[in-house]
């Protein structure tokens, strides 16, 4: 891959990023910025779209090894370091295709493949975590089930995106924007893997990942109602 001179590669990232309206808080406005800069970097050494996503892969494998290798206090804050990692290269990989003009079907596919199969291995790592540390025996059941929830609503997502018609409309207000941002920052992975750096507190760990749980199962059944229905009008239109 031929290598773009680093501010060239600002310049084409800088006309051809995403809007941020409603994105979540930590995506927005730390995640995306430092994707935005390692996919600069990607770019000036000739990297391709897919290598760096397999970077980012390799970073959250070894964040989930690390968590559920190791039950000592500081595999927690190691292992969301790592996560926290993966998850900015999981934001340079797209933006390093608009960089390059590479986008395409393939990439994103592999994109969502690795969110896929992330997702639900960092919760099952937490249940390794808590099993190891004789942790309560309902927290473990908690983990297994939001590896679950996690799957399931990755899956429905992409479902409904897929299923759904596409509606052009104008984006939100700026302000509405920044609101639903921190709205939606519960949902965002950055959220669970800070939470996963306090498994090695008990107490505390204990009511974060169980309020967090609990958020995404009512968000969850919110959002499988809602898709539900315009699926339904979708059909009867």
């Amino acid at each position: 891959m031929m290598r773009v001179p680093y501010a060239e590669a600002r310049r084409t990232l800088a006309s051809a990023q995403k809007p941020g309206a409603g994105v979540p808080a930590y995506l927005r406005w730390i995640n995306r910025p430092l994707g935005g800069r390692a996919a600069v970097v990607a770019a000036s050494w000739g990297a391709s779209p897919n290598g760096v996503t397999a970077a980012s892969a390799v970073l959250g494998g070894a964040g989930v090894l690390v968590l559920a290798g190791f039950p000592s206090w500081w595999a927690g804050p190691a292992a969301a370091l790592l996560l926290l990692a993966g998850y900015i290269l999981d934001s340079a990989d797209g933006q390093l295709a608009r960089i390059q003009g590479r986008g395409g079907p393939a990439g994103e596919w592999l994109d969502h493949v690795v969110d896929g199969i992330r997702a639900p291995l960092v919760h099952i790592a937490v249940a390794v975590h808590l099993a190891r540390t004789e942790s309560a025996d309902w927290l473990v059941m908690v983990a297994g089930l939001f590896s679950v929830l996690v799957s399931a609503w990755f899956l429905s997502q992409l479902l409904a995106e897929k299923l759904l018609p596409r509606v052009s409309g104008a984006s939100d207000a700026h302000g509405r924007g920044v609101l639903e941002s921190f709205i939606k920052q519960p949902q965002d992975p950055s959220t669970t893997y800070l939470v996963v750096a306090f498994i090695g507190a008990p107490v505390v760990f204990a009511i974060l990942y169980t309020g967090l749980f609990a958020w995404h199962a009512i968000i969850f059944l919110a959002s499988l109602r809602r898709k539900h229905r315009q699926l339904i009008d979708a059909t009867d239109r």
